[in-house]
Formats: C-alpha cells, structure tokens, sequence
C-alpha cells in the first residue's frame, strides 16, 4: 500500500504545478503615466486580478534598464495609435510570448472601443522587441529547460558515491573529491549547452562556474545527509531535490508562473536557484542574482559541514555502529569467561564452507 502512495504523490507533485500554470504578479514596467497607459492599466487588473505586478517607467529607456536588470520580465510602451511590448525570453519564453498576447489583447480591446468614434478607421498597431532574446540556436529555452533534471540527478549520484567510497575515508578527501567531480561535471554539461547546442552564448567562465555550484550544492547536500542519517539520507535527499525541487524549480517556465507558495519554494532548493542563477549569469550580466547565489552557497556550506563532521554529530560509525567509549567498555575481552558460564572458553572458533554445488556459505558450529 505504501508504493502506490508514494508514486501518486510523486505524479502529483510532478503535474499540478504544471497544471497550474498562470500569471500571479509578475513583475511588468508600463511605460508612460498617459490617459492611454491608465485604461490599459485598470483593464488588465480588472480582467487578470493578481496576475501582474506593475511599474511605472517614464521612457522606453528606463524600461529597457529595469528588464536588463532583472526588475521586471517586460514592459508596455502604450500609445493612442500603437503599442510597443518589450520582451527578455531570454528570462522566461514563456512569459515574453503572454507579454505579446496582452499587448495585442489591449490593441483589439482598444480599436473596439473606438469603432464608434471619429477614428473609427484607425489601427492600433502591435509591436514586439525583444530585449534580451535566447540564443538563436535554442530559440524555445528547450535545452535550458531540460538541463535541470539530469543535472540534478548527476549531482546526487555524485553525493552517493563520495559519501560511500571505501576509498575516501578522509573527511577533507571526500570534499576534494566532490569539488573535483562537480567541476568536471559542470565542464561537461557546459560543453554540452553551448559547445555543442549553443544555448548558453555568453560569460563562458562564470556560466561553467554557476553549473559547478548547482551540482556542489546538490551533491554535498547529499553527501551531508548519508553521513548524519546512513543510506535513508540518499532517499531523503533524492526526495527533495528530484520530487520537489525539480518540478518546483520554474525552470520551464518563470516562478511567477507556478501556483502561490510552490514558487518561494522552489527559489529556496538548489534546482530553482540554481536554473535562476543560471539565466541571470549567462544572459543579464548576474543581475538579480545575488540571492540566488546566496541560497546555492548556503546548502553548500551546510552539505560541507555534515560531511566534514556528520560522524561526531551522530557518534556513529560508517558502518552505523556506536563510536562511544561506553560502547566498547560493554563488549567482552579476549581473556575473560563470562561470568553465567564458568567452564566455557572466552572466545569461539568460526568455521565456514562452501556448500555442494549452489556455492553457499554455511557458519558451522562455535567449538568450544
């Protein structure tokens, strides 16, 4: 009963913030304080309570600076006889092409309003710019989008192995190595988004530096987990990042665009502050992306610490057995009997065999 749970919440938590998916303040620059920006203004609250989150620009130059800055996604410059909608896919596809289907809402809505008067026969015309467009290789944000999971996943992978390889038994050697395998990681999958698709066109070093992060981030977290909980940290982890912190993330889409709280959530797991930093760093100069950065450096620093000193915080073991000097004291002595068998030897002899033709090994008797 228990599987069939876990797999209908992880259905849900995958498909109900895609499925509600829609505009809940989303930052938009309005250009101008005219009689027609105020129409257009009281028109889109009016139909879309709560969808957008207006600010007000005095020129299409300011507008421009507040979208490079990562202030807002667009801006619409509103004129009686045109209207301008200026657009960043490069911060969400999504969100650039509903700036465009309200920029032509509002001109259809507006020449219906005019049909009866003077310029009846006059055409609101619909321009679109878009400021800071996607690469022209990946033209959807389809290779960025889809870059999220398999990190996510490598990260962990990265996480398991250096929290259980016999071969680091070091602290300070399980850390080097997981430094090291994200770095490679990061390289690869760069390579991979630009080098080969082209989808990462700008800031090679610090882009290739944000991709490292995410996966240190994510590994170390896990890492952390398996030395404080033994192997229920790996499931705990791949729990958090891969069924929460994946569909949570906005990757696909833009954070405004999830439904209410799911996107305060997401920016704070490595996967949708890492795919956030990511766009801020590869397309608007890291504009914005001071939290972001801040969120990924703050799981760093505590996945670091559990792996640096889980063991002693538990008192257990690799193998989960109590580390404590009580512990030991308890265990009996090679040159001691026990004290309710007077007559018996201190210690057994353990033999084994293999077994006839199916190669099983049997424990035989403890010979006294």
């Amino acid at each position: 009963m228990v599987l069939p749970l876990v797999i209908t919440l992880v259905v849900l938590l995958f498909a109900w913030p895609a499925g509600r998916t829609a505009p809940r303040d989303v930052p938009v620059g309005i250009v101008g304080t005219g009689a027609a920006s105020q129409h257009a203004v009281e028109g889109l609250v009016r139909e879309k309570p709560g969808a957008f989150d207006f600010h007000l620009y005095p020129d299409q130059q300011d507008a421009r600076a507040a979208i490079e800055n990562r202030d807002v996604y667009g801006a619409l410059a509103i004129s009686a006889h045109d209207i301008t909608v200026l657009t960043a896919p490069a911060a969400s596809t999504s969100v650039a092409q509903l700036l465009r289907e309200v920029g032509q809402q509002l001109a259809d809505r507006a020449a219906q309003q005019g049909a009866a008067g003077p310029q009846s026969s006059a055409k609101i015309h619909v321009t679109a710019l878009d400021v800071v467009p996607v690469a022209t290789e990946d033209p959807r944000g389809v290779v960025f989008s889809s870059a999220v999971f398999p990190l996510t996943i490598c990260a962990i992978l990265i996480g398991a192995f250096v929290s259980t390889a016999r071969g680091l038994r070091r602290p300070w050697h399980r850390l080097l190595t997981l430094l090291l395998a994200c770095a490679a990681a990061g390289l690869g999958a760069y390579l991979v988004a630009q080098g080969f698709l082209g989808a990462l066109p700008h800031d090679h070093l610090a882009t290739w530096a944000v991709l490292s992060l995410v996966l240190i981030s994510i590994s170390a977290t896990a890492a952390g987990l398996v030395r404080l909980l033994g192997h229920g940290g790996l499931g705990l982890s791949a729990a958090l990042m891969v069924f929460v912190g994946n569909p949570f993330s906005g990757a696909g889409s833009a954070p405004e665009l999830l439904p209410k709280g799911v996107d305060y959530v997401g920016q704070w797991l490595p996967p949708g502050a890492g795919a956030s930093l990511l766009r801020d760093t590869a397309y608007f100069d890291g504009n914005g992306g001071s939290g972001h950065l801040a969120v990924l450096a703050l799981w760093s620093v505590c996945g670091f610490t559990a792996v640096m000193f889980g063991r002693r915080i538990t008192g257990r073991a690799p193998g989960g057995a109590l580390t404590s000097g009580a512990s030991l004291s308890s265990l009996p002595t090679s040159g001691a009997a026990s004290p309710d068998r007077p007559h018996t030897h201190a210690h057994a002899h353990a033999h084994a065999r293999r077994n006839d033709d199916d190669g099983r090994l049997r424990t035989l008797h403890a010979g006294r």
